[in-house]
């Protein structure tokens, strides 16, 4: 919760000064040659907050609290047009997401194990992830040289390689334990997203196409762990 909170002014603080500079009026000549840049493209950093909901839930999956998403990076901007109002961007991102559920993993003699316990029955269970993405999306916006103020609609596929998990499972009593380096999950994570908004601030969907686990995670009764995640967020680029 302490990172979330400093992630959000964190983004507070750059959405303002992007407003500020934004807002600064470009005069004489320097407004002619800014319109008439032959060169103008949106080369930013990004940055966004989401709610993670899970799909595919096997047995009596459930979610509790909020589960967590942030991530950040840079777009590259290829302007395709001569307006240079379409466009195709490739980045590279960090991703971080927190799941908060019901769903046990431990590890005993190398094989792990995976239950449903009723959430009164543990004070805490997350599974943490860890991710670099690598982000491609067709641009559309009608912004010019001269005004960052524009509506936007970015589309894209992103495709994540998993470099860190963690999951905690915390009883109401007695010793907690941990899971790290889970072989059962899928190293590369994809799927596609859609964002869109005015100026800095943007709406952001997220939905993986293919499973946090891999065939090997199932629970006692032989069911796969099938979870996919879908982020609803904000979005937030900056120059």
């Amino acid at each position: 919760m302490r990172l979330l909170h400093t992630f959000i002014l964190l983004l507070t603080g750059l959405a303002c000064a992007a407003q500020t500079e934004e807002e600064m009026p470009v005069t004489g000549t320097d407004s002619i040659a800014a319109f008439s840049d032959p060169k103008y493209r949106e080369d930013q950093f990004y940055a966004s907050i989401s709610y993670i909901l899970m799909q595919n839930k096997p047995g009596n999956y459930s979610q509790n609290s909020f589960s967590t998403g942030i991530s950040f990076g840079f777009l590259r901007d290829m302007p395709v047009n001569e307006a240079r109002t379409y466009a195709i961007a490739v980045g590279l991102g960090y991703s971080y997401s927190n799941i908060k559920h019901n769903l046990k993993i431990t590890e005993a003699a190398g094989v792990r194990l995976y239950e449903e316990p009723n959430s009164s029955d543990f004070d805490k269970n997350k599974l943490v992830l860890h991710c670099l993405e690598l982000p491609v999306e067709f641009r559309w916006r009608n912004s010019d040289s001269s005004s960052h103020k524009f509506w936007r609609v970015y589309t894209g596929f992103k495709a994540s390689y998993l470099f860190a998990d963690k999951a905690q499972f915390y009883p109401l009593s007695g010793s907690s334990t941990k899971v790290k380096g889970n072989d059962d999950m899928n190293r590369l994570l994809y799927g596609a997203y859609i964002s869109a908004g005015w100026n800095t601030w943007n709406f952001h969907v997220y939905y993986g196409l293919n499973n946090l686990f891999n065939k090997d995670a199932k629970l006692d009764g032989g069911q796969q762990v099938n979870l996919n995640t879908v982020n609803f967020g904000l979005m937030f680029y900056i120059l």
